[in-house]
């Protein structure tokens, strides 16, 4: 039995030789010729103005957790849409629920002033 699992086996060899011998190469190959202008910190084509150890802004976390509700919005509702038909009525209350859940976090941020940049 074990032996129709040999090709599997192999095939796992080779993608970790691949990912092993691939990196190796490339760092054997590549020019080595580090000046000032490739080792500076690069900022939109302008020089960098501060030091990288300010504190952000509460504004672009609010910003990250809108993005992060309505990406998990999506990751949800592609896939309930694509059975909705096969779901009952069971899968409407269960998705309406979890949508009313994302409308309150959204009437919160909205609240809050996370969707006014200033």
């Amino acid at each position: 039995m074990l032996e129709n699992y040999f090709s599997i086996l192999v095939f796992i060899a080779i993608g970790f030789a691949i990912g092993i011998a691939l990196p190796i190469l490339a760092w054997f190959i590549s020019p080595k010729s580090p000046n000032q202008a490739k080792n500076a910190a690069y900022e939109c084509g302008f020089d960098p103005v501060g030091t990288a150890r300010l504190p952000f802004d509460v504004r672009f976390y609010l910003v990250a957790i809108l993005f992060i509700v309505f990406d998990l919005e999506t990751a949800f509702l592609v896939p309930w849409a694509v059975v909705f038909r096969h779901l009952g009525g069971w899968g409407m209350i269960s998705m309406a629920v979890f949508l009313g859940i994302l409308v309150v976090g959204f009437i919160y941020e909205w609240k809050k002033g996370g969707l006014e940049w200033e």
